[in-house]
């Protein structure tokens, strides 16, 4: 039976554990379905006779129902309490998978993703909340280092665990094997989350369909503008999303618990800990969508070498990850943050400097460097947005600490577009130059949390 939990004590050992795994293989299974379906999507193509840019929703669906769902379902968690809408997401997450593999059309399957995005936003909305109030404060650096090396390995291997499923099974036990690890960690969860504190307050209907919109229209119309080749309808589509998140703002400024959580943006150690995390995220979508052109186009590297040279990155990332939460509980998240930021600037220039000649070892220390600068960032600057926030909103801060991440990634996979459309040959260079800039961007927003106005958390 879970216990109501003191957020400055956390969980009693053992449930502390208990509560642990439960979260980290939600989130682990959230995250692996976020890329597992980009390698089945050619198979998926083919049974299902349709174009690849048809196909590419069953991907689209699942992105667009997290980005939109993060924000309201992390402050329905704030008011019907975290444990609830972490079940319930996981529930619809296992439930929808079922659907996935047991679709036989292409509609079918997209409704069924869709389903699965809004149960894995359930998990991702209130997974730093739930961290926080799982461990001591003393530890929540340490804890938020492992929850980052979760999310990070989920994200390296998720191809590789799909090429192997794939290898001795159809595409739909993609989405079967779900099932069972759902169930197990469903009973876990039922069993070891903490119970916490809710707010008093009704749900903001208005915001959440303005924040869909807001979401849906610039996505929407980013796809228009780079890949469907509608560049007027998507740029009339994406006024019309940064008019709605403008209202959402304005809406918000009168209220003591907005669902686009402006009160904390007022923070000024959290809205620059946000800021430095959209700038680290769109460099990281850069380099990894950009990098394997450059293998293979610059380079000249197979497949298979070019899997092996991405894999430096999000194994540093996985070591320094756990110590660099360590540190933040006794050094400040600015400081740890700006050095990881420089770093992970210096290995995205040199990798941009690449020539054809280059050697395994010339690529390979480099990815090793933006994966340690990387890593030494994320934990300190996740930690800081969650203490920097008053317990009460945990669940807004962790909403916004997912939805930076998700904006990052979609503003930097936009802007690769972009430079391969401008340059096909200097797109990959390019990209990686824009990336070491956004690098060097968040490292002085990181140390701006120095400054008397921002004390570091």
């Amino acid at each position: 039976m879970s216990q109501a939990v003191d957020p400055e004590d956390g969980l009693p050992v053992p449930q502390r554990y208990w509560s642990a795994i439960a979260i980290w293989l939600a989130i682990a299974m959230a995250v692996l379905d976020s890329s597992v379906a980009n390698i089945a999507l050619p198979t998926i193509a083919r049974e299902f006779r349709v174009e690849a840019h048809e196909a590419i929703w069953i991907v689209n669906a699942y992105q667009l129902a997290i980005v939109t769902a993060l924000l309201p379902l992390a402050s329905l968690g704030e008011i019907v309490g975290y444990r609830r809408v972490y079940l319930a997401g996981l529930a619809l997450f296992t439930t929808a998978s079922l659907f996935c593999a047991l679709s036989s059309t292409l509609l079918e399957l997209t409704l069924a993703r869709m389903l699965q995005g809004f149960g894995a936003a359930g998990i991702m909305s209130i997974n730093a909340a739930l961290v926080r109030f799982t461990y001591p404060q003393h530890l929540l650096g340490r804890a938020i280092g492992f929850n980052a090396l979760v999310v990070s390995l989920a994200s390296a291997v998720g191809p590789s665990i799909a090429a192997a499923i794939l290898a001795v099974a159809h595409w739909p036990w993609l989405f079967a094997i779900n099932a069972p690890l759902g169930l197990v960690t469903f009973a876990l969860a039922a069993y070891a989350l903490p119970r916490t504190a809710r707010i008093a307050r009704r749900f903001d209907l208005g915001g959440a369909v303005l924040n869909a919109l807001a979401f849906g229209f610039v996505i929407g119309g980013v796809d228009l503008l780079t890949r469907a080749g509608r560049p007027l309808l998507g740029c009339v589509a994406i006024a019309a999303g940064i008019a709605s998140g403008t209202l959402l703002a304005f809406k918000g400024r009168a209220e003591p618990s907005p669902l686009l959580p402006v009160d904390l943006m007022r923070i000024p150690v959290f809205a620059l800990s946000v800021a430095s995390s959209i700038c680290s995220f769109s460099a990281q979508m850069l380099a990894f969508i950009s990098l394997p052109f450059l293998f293979d186009g610059v380079l000249h590297r197979t497949p298979v070498e070019t899997g092996l040279l991405m894999t430096p990155w999000p194994i540093m990332v996985g070591i320094l990850g756990p110590i660099a939460g360590g540190l933040s509980d006794r050094f400040p998240a600015a400081i740890l943050g700006g050095i990881g930021l420089v770093l992970f600037a210096v290995g995205l220039g040199a990798l941009a400097m690449l020539t054809p000649e280059a050697s395994f070892v010339d690529v390979a220390w480099r990815m090793a460097l933006c994966g340690c600068g990387f890593g030494f960032f994320q934990a300190p600057n996740n930690r800081t947005m969650m203490l920097s926030a008053p317990r009460s909103r945990a669940g807004a801060a962790g909403g916004m600490l997912a939805t930076a991440r998700l904006t990052g990634q979609t503003g930097g996979a936009t802007a690769v577009a972009v430079f391969f459309a401008l340059s096909p040959t200097g797109g990959a260079a390019t990209s990686l130059t824009v990336a070491a800039g956004l690098a060097l961007l968040g490292a002085c927003l990181s140390l701006g949390r120095l400054l008397p106005a921002a004390p570091a958390a």
